[in-house]
């Protein structure tokens, strides 16, 4: 029986609802779920163990529990799973495991299949993997008191050709199976991913699963009675045991040692605070002041940059509450990326951010990507900057949960990995320290507001202008421009002013 057929075995039962058929249905090497408690994943798991080790392609199945308990009742739920399809194996047994050692022998469980292949529960020590083929499946990861040990072990299995299946509960925002967690969303490990929380499992039909079994009569109210009971049974941990949301989830997101790591007193920090009134002089005005500001500025850093090497840039947008901030970076001969400086703006109207923004991107050498904060009256910097440079070379990015989720792994993964070196300032440390763990995701709080050095209201805005240019480079790949400078006079007539 092939791997697929033992699929559709599951599926045309009807037996599996439809996050349980994709977890079987990945047939990845490697793949880990994040859950919610009380959705039947491992039972599941159970049903495709059973087909695995029974068939003559399969292999054998170990399976890892923090318990004896989850042992006996894990191998109990395959044993089900074997009389279910009428599989030729034996009874569950009672079996002594040895670690080279009598001594240490435990009591353990196992299943005997007609193909040869077993399944099989071990202890959580990591030895107890070494020599073994086929299947490791680490259940309620986050509990195991060696989780990197085990896993270290179980993926040794995959050189011939094994396979590794991780399921688990969050048990805190420190723990090694969140760290895992943060290293696949930051791309730095290629497994594959699912997270399954209780409303998930809900809209996949669980609550109407277990009316179907308990023969109960399912209705909308009794669904939403059922889900709130199970809230309030959890209470305070209901985040995290339902919601795959870990302990402590409102702690900073970026270490304050981290961030400083990567910075340097070299990178320099322009700053321009407009007067109140400023929007109302004249045009030219309002332009001269603002070129001079960048003559004198940003000329002088923009003229010494190596022009054999890419530019990106990022920018949050603020007018006359936040700061917008920009953020260039050049990539360096090391595969890291320098930020060339940082421009922090407060009280700049529109048409002079524009201004600034152009000034630099025209002069930025090879210039590839840029990535500007669409929201709001941000989308009006963001859509000239396209119509400027290009679509393929400037994105304009509507900041979401879904965006930050995505992307703020990968932008805190480039300062664990130094791969990136930014302006050294209490003002640009304090931005990163607002980055908070809001149900599971990294952001800056929405009412968390910060005020600098110079008294002007932040909310974490270089962070997140940071994670824009992180993304341009990894996300854009526009190429670079193929015309020179605009010069002023060439500004004016093409309307800028």
């Amino acid at each position: 029986m092939t791997p697929n057929q033992e699929f559709d075995q599951l599926k045309d039962a009807g037996i599996l609802l439809p996050y349980q058929q994709r977890w079987v249905r990945d047939k990845s090497k490697i793949k880990i779920a994040e859950k919610s408690r009380r959705i039947g994943l491992t039972w599941g798991e159970a049903a495709d163990d059973a087909l695995y080790s029974a068939s003559s392609e399969g292999g054998d199945t170990w399976y890892i529990g923090y318990s004896m308990d989850m042992a006996k009742e894990f191998i109990q739920d395959a044993g089900k799973w074997v009389k279910h399809y009428n599989l030729a194996a034996g009874e569950m047994e009672e079996v002594m495991i040895e670690d080279g050692d009598p001594d240490k022998a435990i009591l353990s469980y196992r299943i005997t299949f007609a193909s040869g292949y077993r399944i099989t529960a071990l202890s959580s020590r990591p030895t107890n993997l070494r020599g073994k083929q086929g299947r490791v499946v680490i259940d309620e990861a986050a509990f195991h008191d060696d989780l990197p040990g085990i896993l270290k072990a179980a993926i040794a299995l995959l050189i011939w050709g094994g396979e590794v299946r991780i399921i688990s509960t969050h048990f805190g925002d420190d723990n090694p199976f969140n760290d895992l967690i943060g290293e696949i969303k930051a791309g730095k490990k290629k497994y594959s991913l699912h997270k399954i929380t209780f409303d998930d499992a809900l809209d996949d039909g669980l609550y109407k699963r277990i009316c179907q079994v308990l023969k109960r009569k399912w209705s909308e109210q009794s669904e939403a009675e059922w889900r709130q009971e199970m809230i309030d049974f959890y209470g305070d941990d209901a985040d995290e045991e339902l919601f795959c949301v870990p302990s402590r989830g409102s702690g900073i997101y970026f270490p304050r040692a981290l961030v400083e790591s990567c910075m340097s007193d070299e990178i320099p920090v322009l700053t321009l605070k407009c007067k109140p009134g400023f929007e109302q002089l004249p045009d030219q005005v309002r332009f001269q002041e603002v070129e001079d500001w960048c003559e004198h500025n940003l000329k002088p850093i923009l003229d010494g940059l190596d022009p054999h090497f890419k530019t990106f840039f990022g920018e949050d947008f603020g007018r006359s509450g936040d700061l917008s901030v920009i953020k260039p970076l050049q990539e360096r001969p090391s595969i890291t990326y320098r930020e060339i400086c940082a421009i922090e703006l407060s009280n700049v109207p529109f048409k002079q951010q524009e201004q600034i923004l152009f000034y630099l991107v025209d002069r930025l050498p090879r210039f590839s990507g840029g990535a500007l904060d669409a929201r709001g009256n941000g989308q009006y910097l963001a859509e000239v900057a396209m119509q400027r440079y290009g679509e393929s070379r400037i994105h304009q990015v509507m900041l979401s949960l879904q965006w930050y989720a995505e992307h703020m792994p990968k932008y805190k993964a480039a300062f664990e990995d130094k791969s990136i070196l930014i302006a050294k300032s209490a003002d640009v440390l304090n931005d990163h320290r607002a980055v908070r763990m809001e149900k599971g995701v990294a952001k800056v709080p929405e009412g968390k507001k910060t005020k600098g050095k110079d008294g002007v209201q932040r909310h974490g805005d270089s962070a997140v202008a940071g994670a824009l240019s992180w993304y341009a480079v990894h996300e854009i790949n526009g190429g670079e421009m193929e015309y020179e400078s605009v010069s002023k006079r060439e500004m004016e007539t093409q309307g800028a002013y």
